[in-house]
């Protein structure tokens, strides 16, 4: 099986369960997501992702095609040159080639799926400050994750050429995930404040597109008696979720570039955690105040990869791989969660 072919496969399966999950096979309608079935998909998409991962630990080879030693020493010096596979045969290399791949998918994957929670707390900022009704969530939520995935594919694959051409954009990232990170711990208490009229993508689509003043029975698009068509307020709040999402993913996806430089680990990574961030999103929107330094957490945890793509050389001398790097980030989000519950918000009382 190609890369391509893989790819292929891959994102069919992957559409498959997006669709059950998004309802697409439901009759259409606007409703609430329930805390429940939240839940039960927040779950369903992690157990997912550890089945991917058993898949990649014995079955890895066939995301790039290996037949052969030739393959797979190619691969490794394209997108794995740290890595030593020692002098054994092809299955012994293989099975320490596909333990790697495993290892840098679920890595990936936590910090995609932590920095998610991030995204979390901006779409109710948007959700509240465009005065949208709940039974609205769902569908701006499932297209604007669709929209999501295909900018962070482009973005992503950008990134791979980018790191394979210019190996100093490595610390260009690492540099800018440490600033990030710093700006996170030093502002997390600030208030934000979201003016849709002032928002970029409302001007740039108020400028060239015709806005209906109205939502229309949750449509995207409506054409007037006189033939004119217009976009609503919907449609518009959902391309503002698509390129908030590419916002995080400046911050995210060069954290997961940290981890591994194979674009297609990056990839599934990314798109396991996109795909969870509708449930995400419903699940947490109910527990918000229970997680009160997981936005501190997250800073650590920026700040932490960023210096490790800058001393990158240093720590694949030392030995600091991607399994010391996955000990401190669980460490990192277990201490901040542990924290956000041991020391819950205390609500304020009215006199």
């Amino acid at each position: 099986m190609s890369e391509s072919l893989f790819f292929l496969v891959f994102s069919v399966l992957v559409m498959a369960v997006m669709l059950v999950d998004l309802g697409v096979f439901k009759k259409a309608g606007a409703a609430e997501v329930s805390f429940r079935e939240a839940g039960f998909w927040s779950g369903a998409w992690v157990l997912l992702a550890l089945g991917f991962y058993i898949f990649l630990r014995f079955q890895g080879a066939m995301v790039h095609g290996i037949q052969g030693m030739g393959d797979l020493l190619a691969v490794q010096q394209a997108f794995a040159p740290h890595i030593n596979l020692g002098g054994g045969s092809f299955d012994t290399q293989k099975v320490l080639f596909q333990n790697n791949l495993a290892l840098e998918f679920i890595t990936g994957y936590l910090v995609e799926y932590s920095l998610s929670a991030d995204n979390v707390f901006v779409f109710i900022l948007i959700f509240n400050s465009f005065g949208v009704q709940k039974r609205y969530y769902k569908k701006i939520l499932v297209w604007g994750v669709l929209g999501a995935i295909i900018l962070r594919l482009i973005f992503i694959f950008l990134g791979a050429a980018l790191l394979q051409r210019f190996d100093w954009i490595i610390y260009v990232f690492g540099a800018f995930l440490v600033y990030t990170g710093i700006k996170i711990l030093v502002s997390h208490e600030e208030e934000e404040e979201m003016k849709p009229g002032e928002h970029p993508i409302v001007k740039f689509l108020s400028k060239y597109f015709n806005v209906y003043k109205r939502n229309v029975i949750g449509r995207f698009f409506l054409r007037t008696k006189k033939g004119k068509w217009f976009i609503t307020p919907i449609f518009v709040i959902v391309v503002v979720i698509a390129f908030t999402d590419i916002l995080f993913a400046v911050d995210s996806i060069p954290a997961i570039f940290s981890i591994s430089k194979d674009p297609y680990i990056v990839f599934f990574s990314n798109v396991f955690a996109v795909m969870g961030l509708r449930s995400l999103f419903f699940f947490l929107s109910n527990l918000m105040g229970l997680f009160r330094f997981l936005p501190m957490g997250l800073g650590v945890l920026l700040s932490f990869v960023g210096l490790k793509m800058l001393a990158h050389d240093y720590l694949d001398a030392m030995g600091f791989g991607t399994l010391s790097s996955l000990a401190v980030i669980i460490g990192i989000l277990g201490i901040s969660i542990g924290l956000s519950l041991a020391f819950p918000e205390k609500k304020s009382e009215n006199l």
